[in-house]
């Protein structure tokens, strides 16, 4: 492991040093860690309710954590929800938007090009267990961390000997590309608790109930019915995590009953949504 921060030292002088911020057209921007040469930079930061970090991307691989608060994710191949105590790793160069569902801390650690060779190249949810969210807290006490510093360099090898090991979760929303497709995961974005039977929803996207199954199968790799469950409990949790109660985040995102958002949400999480919430 100890290696992999060797051989990142060498890369370092290759790497470009860019301004802070750089506009890419009219929305997308370029975020720059200051820390250049830094094999490791932190970021601490409190963000109120409804929240929006616009769209931008990094030149380092980015580790986001949530100590309070739910964030969700958006990047152009669908979105994924962060509750506290769980992470989201982004890839360097992947487009995305943050947003927050009540009062976020976020714990966020910048991981220079190469240092993670051995996680993935796609975004994903990633339970944090105890230790992780030590090293976690702990690496963001300082502004940076490098791999030339030895106390330092062990440190960033525990970290990434436990990203490895972690178990990727369900909390992920991809969003069909097939534009019949799209306008109906579009309908229900714009409303989760829509009722409609999908055969209605799918004369307004102008295509058959069967292709629209087809194209949700094959481009999310869910059916539309797991889908739709997945988009509930997402909207569920952000509504939560605002400060509702659980009957009215339950109805407003389209269960029928609590208890039946209660069971989908044990189903996924292993607990319920009360002591998920109070951290019980």
């Amino acid at each position: 492991m100890l290696k992999k921060c060797q051989s990142e030292v060498r890369d370092s002088g290759r790497q470009r040093q860019n301004p802070r911020l750089k506009a890419r057209g009219s929305r997308l921007f370029f975020d720059s860690r200051s820390h250049a040469t830094a094999s490791v930079t932190t970021l601490v930061y409190d963000f109120p309710a409804g929240y929006t970090v616009p769209e931008h991307f990094h030149e380092y691989d980015q580790l986001v954590y949530a100590t309070q608060g739910v964030m969700t994710v958006r990047t152009s191949e669908g979105a994924w929800v962060v509750p506290t105590l769980r992470a989201v790793w982004i890839p360097a160069h992947v487009p995305h938007s943050i947003n927050m569902s009540g009062s976020v801390s976020m714990r966020t650690l910048y991981f220079k090009p190469r240092l993670a060779r051995g996680l993935p190249r796609s975004c994903s949810v990633v339970n944090v267990s105890p230790l992780l969210k030590e090293l976690v807290i702990h690496a963001c006490r300082y502004p940076s961390l490098d791999c030339r510093i030895k106390r330092q360099e062990h440190l960033i090898a525990v970290i990434l000997d436990q990203l490895e090991s972690i178990q990727a979760i369900p909390l992920q929303l991809t969003s069909p590309t097939d534009p019949r497709g799209r306008r109906v995961a579009d309908l229900l974005l714009s409303d989760p608790a829509d009722q409609r039977p999908l055969s209605e929803i799918c004369k307004l996207a102008g295509a058959s109930k069967r292709t629209i199954e087809r194209l949700f199968q094959q481009e999310t790799h869910m059916s539309f019915g797991r889908w739709r469950q997945q988009l509930r409990l997402m909207q569920a949790m952000r509504l939560l995590a605002e400060g509702h109660k659980i009957t009215h985040a339950a109805l407003a995102a389209g269960y029928s009953t609590p208890s039946a958002f209660i069971s989908m949400f044990r189903r996924v999480l292993g607990t319920t949504p009360g002591r998920y919430f109070t951290g019980s």
